[in-house]
């Protein structure tokens, strides 16, 4: 199965951007794994944002 590269783009730069992670550690990751930390990712974001 393959996924859309936009998708994988932004789902990278995500990843990359809160958690710093260079490009190769990212692209390791499964897809389901890599689908988690972006979903943990937002659940953090959006806990601080209703913390305002």
């Amino acid at each position: 199965m393959t996924y859309a590269p936009d998708r994988i783009y932004e789902e990278v730069a995500y990843v990359a951007y809160h958690f710093h992670w260079p490009l190769d550690d990212i692209l390791d990751l499964e897809h389901p794994q890599r689908l988690r930390y972006v979903s943990e990712i937002a659940d953090i974001n959006n806990r601080l944002n209703q913390e305002r």
